[in-house]
């Protein structure tokens, strides 16, 4: 009983192979939870490159494992290409188990992927089981097309190895937005575990700020982590180059894993545009997204979480493989006039490009398109984790009280 006296702690799970998505994802929830939960402590598991570029509030932190690169085909690979994929997955297992016998956890947030990579935390889930602790699987508002989450997933049985694992699952959005299980086969029982906590609002601190913010009026345009960015950079330069009636100025954000070939590339045409500016990244995107008056994007979810979060105009070119995630996505906000999509091919066409950028500035905000639009799901989900310290507490109370008869 002395145990849980103790200030309560939170493991998270982010297994970070492509994109700065879910590591982004992570922080925001830990610290949400650190400002609401007096003496919380949050630990973040990552296998991000640049985890450590981030600043972490008080009481959060993260522990680093070997990091594993996602091709743009869909396979894997070890980054340093002296390690053989399996030792890497094999020394990430052990990092991760030994961090959860030695956090010991209240509660176990795991990001996106059921088992993570490579079934790497299946174990820890089994072991912390046994030990109490609750296990939470968060999922985004989109998943992927329901035919590939589904033959992904029944390959290793995952949507039962859900259903006997985690206590709860979390969808991060609105249920009238989209069910990241629809056409799946999903147990009654997990049904019933769902929760839809909202998307996740994000907030910019006015203290801190960014350097790289332009004075005046501009219009961003952002890859996220930019391993898959180059072809909405290079179709944004083109449509500047080609039609000299685009007067909006543009930031241009490249994202730290986009190649330093096609960085090069795209600073050295940048330069020759006057109203065009490029940097590589900036860890303060939040407060970029703010001062833009409108923001061009691939509509992932962090980025899409911005823009809801500031409500700003927005054209969003998606990728289309190997997941269709961004795809649904921008589908489903296009048809609630919430953005404004351009598939791929289309935005290839530098006249079309210009068409929509010039458009942009004057188009509805989010808010404007849907009248539902809700930003609830930080303070969803720090009211849920409230209400699992609280349950453990009343049961320990209950099993000290028939120890003491």
């Amino acid at each position: 009983m002395k145990e849980r006296q103790r200030n309560p702690r939170v493991l998270m799970y982010s297994h970070d192979t492509f994109g700065l998505g879910h590591l982004r994802r992570c922080r925001a929830i830990a610290h949400a939870l650190v400002q609401d939960h007096r003496g919380m402590m949050v630990l973040i598991i990552s296998g991000s490159q640049i985890a450590g570029a981030f600043d972490y509030r008080s009481r959060v932190d993260f522990v680093k494992i070997p990091s594993v690169i996602k091709l743009r085909n869909g396979e894997y690979t070890s980054l340093s290409e002296h390690i053989d994929l399996r030792d890497t997955i094999e020394m990430r297992r052990s990092i991760i188990r030994h961090t959860a016998e030695s956090f010991r956890p209240d509660i176990f947030i795991v990001d996106k992927e059921p088992m993570g990579l490579r079934g790497e935390i299946e174990d820890t889930l089994a072991y912390l089981k046994t030990q109490g602790t609750t296990l939470v699987l968060g999922l985004r508002d989109v998943m992927d097309a329901p035919h590939l989450l589904q033959a992904e997933w029944a390959r290793n049985d995952v949507m039962t190895k859900i259903d006997r694992l985690f206590d709860h699952v979390w969808v991060y959005g609105p249920p009238d937005f989209y069910d990241p299980l629809t056409g799946l086969d999903v147990p009654p029982g997990l049904r019933a575990r769902m929760d839809f906590t909202g998307f996740l609002q994000r907030s910019a601190n006015a203290d801190l700020g960014s350097e790289n913010r332009p004075d005046g009026d501009y219009i961003l345009v952002t890859t996220g982590g930019g391993g898959d960015g180059a072809d909405l950079v290079n179709c944004v330069i083109s449509a500047y180059e080609q039609d000299a009636g685009l007067t909006d100025r543009a930031l241009i954000v490249l994202g730290p894993y986009m190649s330093s070939e096609m960085r090069a590339e795209f600073r050295q045409r940048g330069a020759r545009q006057p109203l065009l500016e490029v940097i590589d990244f900036d860890m303060r995107m939040e407060e970029l997204i703010e001062g833009a008056r409108a923001v061009v994007g691939m509509g992932g979810y962090n980025t899409y979480c911005e823009i809801l979060s500031f409500d700003k105009p927005a054209l969003i070119v998606p990728r289309t493989e190997p997941r269709e995630e961004q795809l649904l996505r921008a589908t489903r906000a296009a048809e609630l006039g919430m953005i404004r999509m351009l598939l791929p091919e289309e935005a290839t066409n530098p006249v079309t490009m210009a068409a929509a950028l010039k458009a942009l500035p004057r188009m509805a905000r989010p808010s404007e398109g849907w009248a539902d639009l809700r930003m609830e799901g930080l303070q969803t989900i720090s009211s849920l984790v409230g209400e699992y310290l609280h349950g453990k507490s009343e049961s320990e109370s209950v099993a000290l009280k028939q120890a003491a008869t």
